[in-house]
């Protein structure tokens, strides 16, 4: 039987009351939630002070089981002030009192556009410069962008935006001209989005060549900075820096190395932002910019210390009556935390003091021998100057038997991964010690035992487990896991909605099934025709429309279990235009504007734009003039004097803008005098005797009524009286002649229209055109510091000579020619040195030495040069040389060196001589140095008299010498070239009727020939011998082999061979065909014998018939007919047989 006692739970605090900054009236909400039983009753106090919400008419209280709230019924931010402070929660029952963590509320009021005039700014290409944003000041931090009329600026390591939101331009092109830099301030809290008015940039180009300027810290400035951190917060240093070309920044750890997992670089490599800050990130920081120019560098000290965080909590329990109860509480911080205890919210201070309860110096509580008046809620509170932590642990001093509230016989199927949780509940206090026994009733069944004992008593409980099978048993599948689960998606109507659903699914639990519902029904393809197709993991829905809607499901599906996981599809479009545009509280330069949202379409409206159309310039077309709130239905409108408004609005969402709504009505302003005056008036005199007035033109919206005129006045300002000179003129310039050069006036300029007067102006200075300077410098004189440097002196000029600002000096320096040559004038050579105003000396360097030059000085101002001075002429002392134009190493032995040089192209002076210095290169580098002096200045080759070490090499050092001194050194290293000797280490590469030679050519060593020598083992032939190769080749080719055939190659140098091997060439050789008997010498010597014979025969038979011709013809005729020739001509086989006889015949 449990005991009713233990049914009874202390209080806990569930959801803590919350820190909060009140912006408006709806802010104002403070919550606190516990649960307990009996449950809880509530109370709260302020500022350690006991506060009661319910007896304070301005506060609303709710108050359920287990909660309680209250929020401020007041429709002022003024009330709420008074409830600012710091509040704690307290939770109690008949067990105990809870307490909450503090919260803090303070009020802020939330930060609005401020009207601020139009800044316009001008640089010269190659300055840098700052945008500045100025945010409202707020206690929220804001996001800034800058933007133009419709895109993000473009950031890059040039153009960077700072942390203060200022825009950073480490040097400005023309390309950054432009009139709508904007800097846009969110504020996120409060969903407030702030655009300040747009800053005009011009940036005109350069009248010279922009000049590389040294890296300059922007921000932070000085070269040491040091900042302070809490662990745990996110901390950003920052390093802007101006010069050209556009330096880089690297960021670097004085005292250790910067943390891989903490740290990254952002903004182009300008910040270096600490993630999650530790104390080991305390140090020394330093950012390093650079480029062509130098480089500069900034010290960040980076201090990191903590609020107290818990190291070990103590534990809630039940406890026995008699027993000792030691709560260990622990917390580390910067500087280290002091611990206290309080009990039910009471400080042990207050309390009447007990021996058997004591604080350790570590800061546990040890309660000795408790009994049941020792039941409560004990409180340990961590403190430092960064703030407090408490936490709340229950002491229930309860005395109960063990028991076991588990029931028997359950039964449980897992697969691995799963979490298998085998039940078995306790009761009991003291807390009973449990026992687990298993047992194997079979091969696929183990029985698990929980037993449970105190020393009144023991109870056992038996729970089964059963695996699917006996090989699930020894290696059991992973759970299904779903690795990508549906999102929630919006889409617009008519588009196509993709879910996708990817798994994990173990191949022993089979082939899944993926199924998907909608709103808990099963999708079916025939349901849905074609819009819903399946293609694998993805359920694709195209033509999205509104029964499409609803909460979708995907569900994987194996043999022992299921996952699944939701998405919601939800339909959304732009916004419908707000209507019925109303203009109410009309005033003299301001008028609200309210109106009626239209349909969000399921994407909340971000934010309204309000846009008006100037009456009088609509070619102007609509033009933004103010962005409010999405929550907003009103907004209060800044205008101009003397304009024609009408209004619309547009909203805008998540997925674009409304259509604007329809226009307001026409309301007009009163005309008024004008509020500012022309910025920017300067005299622009570019011709003599002539003062040009120039000043920026002031918009027409700010003429602010009609018949808008601007009032010139002039008068010179030294010597002309208090009189001014008036005229009046409807745009710049305005010209005055016949002033003289030069000649300094007070200027200004004031805006007038029909109702008055801008302003009183504050004059400027402006002078007449200037003039080309009338004088030259006088009493120009030098000084020789070296061959190459001369220092220059001049009186300063007569100001009233130069007719015009003032701008410098400039030095013409002619070479024309050297002392080598004194008849040679020709020009060989000029430079301009160019000082500024206050100079009246100059060093200048670079110069020729044993040359001749002359200088002139001339003064110049804006208009151009005035005469030179008289010129002078001067010689440079002679110089050192410069080096060699050439040096060649030339070996024609192993211990022989060579040099071979030209002289150099800049002698300087006459040339005497040469040094030639050379040395031996070893490891230590501290070989002696071998001087050779060559007094001959004609010699242009010199063979090194002492032998040189074949094994080294050799650095030499060549320079030209005059009566000045030694010149500048040409250097060569080179080491003598060794003797040949035939390769070694031959690879070879064999085809079928070639084969490739290949070796490794030594370095250093001459080259020798050598022939290759070939025999073909297959036809018996000779051996052949290849042309002369050379050693340097390191590379030949065999040609002409036959396929298929065993040849022998040697390698002959001088007669001796200094490597053989032998090879077989792929393919197939010519095979010996058969002996036939035709072939045969017996044959032979027949069918000649037979050929012979015949002959014979043949010959006689011409014989013979050339005897017959001397008879008649009769005789003839007989004879052909008794013998016919052909019987004279026997073939082979008849000449046995057929004979002519001589009576024949």
């Amino acid at each position: 039987v449990i005991l009713t006692e233990y049914t009874y739970q202390p209080p806990v605090i569930t959801t803590q009351p919350e820190s909060v900054t009140v912006f408006s009236v709806e802010d104002l909400v403070m919550s606190c939630e516990a649960s307990g039983n009996p449950p809880p009753i509530f109370r709260w106090t302020k500022d350690g002070e006991e506060f009661n919400p319910g007896s304070d008419p301005e506060l609303k209280v709710t108050e359920d089981t287990g909660s309680f709230a209250f929020y401020t019924l007041s429709n002022t931010m003024d009330t709420l002030k008074r409830y600012q402070g710091k509040y704690v929660c307290y939770a109690s029952n008949e067990l105990g009192t809870a307490v909450s963590n503090e919260a803090i509320l303070t009020t802020d009021a939330p930060p609005t556009q401020q009207k601020e005039k139009k800044v316009n700014v001008k640089s010269e290409q190659g300055s840098s410069i700052v945008l500045k944003c100025n945010p409202p000041q707020s206690s929220m931090e804001p996001i800034i962008h800058w933007m133009d009329t419709l895109h993000h600026i473009q950031l890059s390591k040039r153009v960077v935006a700072g942390k203060d939101g200022n825009l950073y331009f480490a040097h400005l092109t023309t390309k950054d001209s432009r009139n709508d830099y904007t800097c846009n301030v969110q504020y996120l809290t409060t969903r407030t989005i702030l655009t300040k008015e747009p800053i005009i940039l011009t940036v005109s180009p350069s009248n010279s060549v922009v000049r590389s300027k040294r890296p300059q810290m922007m921000r932070p400035t000085g070269s040491h900075s040091t900042y302070h951190a809490l662990r745990g917060q996110t901390v950003e240093l920052e390093c802007i820096v101006q010069g050209l070309p556009t330096p880089d920044v690297s960021w670097l750890r004085k005292d250790g190395e910067l943390s891989e997992s903490r740290t990254t670089k952002e903004m182009f490599d300008r910040r270096l932002r600490f993630s999650n800050i530790s104390e080991s990130d305390g140090g020394e920081y330093q950012c390093i910019a650079t480029n062509s120019q130098g480089k500069v560098t900034h010290t960040f000290t980076v201090i990191v210390e903590a609020a107290p965080y818990w190291t070990k909590e103590p534990v809630s329990q039940l406890y026995a009556p008699g027993e000792t109860v030691r709560l260990d509480c622990q917390a580390d911080g910067i500087p280290s935390p002091a611990i206290s205890w309080t009990i039910n919210g009471i400080p042990l201070s207050a309390i009447d003091k007990d021996p058997r309860r004591s604080v350790t110096p570590s800061g546990s509580l040890i309660l000795n021998d408790v009994n049941f008046g020792d039941t409560a809620i004990y409180q340990c509170r961590a403190s430092n100057k960064h703030g407090t932590i408490l936490t709340n642990t229950n002491v229930y001093v309860i005395n109960l038997p063990p028991q076991i509230l588990t029931e028997d016989g359950n039964t449980y199927t897992f697969t691995e991964g799963q979490k298998a949780l085998l039940e078995c509940e306790t009761f009991g206090s003291p807390k009973p010690k449990t026992y687990t026994h298993t047992t194997h009733t079979h091969t696929h069944t183990q029985t698990h035992t929980c037993t449970v004992s105190l020393n009144n008593g023991c109870y056992l409980h038996q729970m089964q487990r059963v695996s699917v099978s006996y090989i699930s048993l020894l290696s059991p599948p992973d759970r299904t896991v779903i690795l990508s689960p549906p999102q929630a998606l919006k889409v617009q109507p008519g588009n196509t909605a993709i879910f996708t659903c990817l798994a994990q699914v173990d191949p022993k639990l089979g082939p899944q099934l993926i199924l998907w519902r909608k709103n808990n029904q099963k999708i079916t393809m025939m349901a849905y025709f074609h819009r819903y197709t399946f293609e694998g993991p993805d359920l694709i829905i195209t033509n999205v429309g509104p029964d499409d809607e609803g909460v979708y499901t995907c569900e994987i599906i194996t043999k022992l279990d299921m996952a699944s996981a939701n998405g919601t599809l939800t339909l959304c479009d732009r916004p419908d235009p707000p209507f019925q545009l109303q203009i109410t509280d009309p005033k003299r330069r301001e008028v609200t504007l309210s109106w009626t949202p239209g349909d969000d379409h399921n994407s909340d409206v971000l934010e309204y734009v309000v846009e008006f159309e100037d009456q009088g310039s609509k070619e102007r077309g609509w033009e933004e003039l103010k962005r409010v709130r999405g929550d907003k239905e009103r907004a209060s409108l800044p205008l101009w004097p003397y304009m024609s408004y009408r209004f619309r609005v547009i909203a805008i969402n998540d997925v674009g803008k409304s259509d604007p709504s329809k226009p307001s009505e026409i309301h007009n302003t009163p005309a008024e005098a004008p509020d500012n005056n022309p910025e920017d008036v300067r005299s622009e005199s570019a011709d003599p005797d002539t003062l040009v007035i120039m000043w920026e033109e002031i918009d027409k919206r700010n003429f602010n009524g009609p018949n808008f005129i601007y009032r010139v006045l002039w008068r010179r300002a030294v010597g002309s009286g208090p009189d001014w000179h008036i005229n009046v003129t409807t745009a710049p310039p305005f010209i005055v002649s016949g002033v003289g050069n030069f000649s300094a006036f007070e200027i200004k300029v004031q805006a007038v229209n029909e109702k008055g007067q801008g302003p009183e102006p504050d004059p400027v200075i402006g002078y007449s055109g200037e003039d080309v300077p009338l004088e030259a410098p006088m009493d120009v004189g030098l000084v020789l510091v070296n061959s190459t440097t001369i220092k220059m002196t001049w009186a300063p000029i007569d100001k009233q000579t130069v007719r015009g600002h003032l701008l410098g000096y400039k030095i013409y320096l002619n070479r024309t020619g050297s002392r080598a040559h004194p008849r040679a004038k020709e020009s060989e050579g000029s430079m301009v040195v160019v000082t500024g105003p206050n100079v009246e000396k100059k060093v200048i360097s670079g110069l020729r030495p044993f040359s001749h030059y002359e200088l002139a000085v001339a003064v110049f101002n804006s208009k151009g040069e005035g005469p030179g001075s008289e010129t002078l002429s001067f010689r440079t002392p002679e110089g050192v040389p410069g080096p060699p134009m050439s040096l060649v190493l030339d070996s024609p032995s192993e211990t022989e060196m060579t040099l071979h040089w030209t002289p150099p192209s800049q002698p300087n002076g006459i040339l005497i001589g040469y040094l030639l210095q050379y040395q031996r290169i070893v490891e230590s580098d501290d070989s002696p140095m071998q001087v050779v002096t060559i007094e001959d200045p004609t010699v242009t080759r010199l063979t090194l008299g002492t032998p040189l070490d074949r094994h080294s090499h050799y650095r030499f050092y060549l320079r030209g010498r005059t009566a000045a001194g030694d010149g500048e050194p040409i250097m060569r290293v080179g080491a003598t070239t060794l003797d040949g000797e035939p390769p070694a280490n031959i690879s070879l590469s064999v085809g079928e009727n070639s084969v490739n030679l290949s070796w490794v050519t030594k370095k250093r060593h001459r080259n020798v020939s050598f022939q290759i020598l070939y025999l073909n083992k297959n036809d018996g032939s000779k051996w052949k011998r290849t042309e002369k190769v050379n050693s340097s080749q390191s590379f030949y080719q065999l040609q002409g082999l036959t396929p298929g055939s065993h040849y022998r190659l040697r390698f002959i140098h001088k007669n001796t061979t200094f490597w053989e091997t032998d090879i077989e060439t792929e393919g197939t050789g010519v095979k010996e065909v058969q002996t036939s008997f035709a072939t045969q010498g017996w044959f032979i010597g027949v069918v000649s014998a037979i050929v012979l014979l015949l002959l014979i025969l043949l010959i006689l038979c011409f014989i013979k018939r050339s005897k017959g011709g001397k008879y008649s013809g009769k005789g003839m005729a007989s004879t052909q007919s008794k013998c016919p020739v052909s019987l004279c001509q026997p073939s082979p086989l008849q000449l046995s047989h057929q004979t002519c006889s001589e009576t024949d015949l």
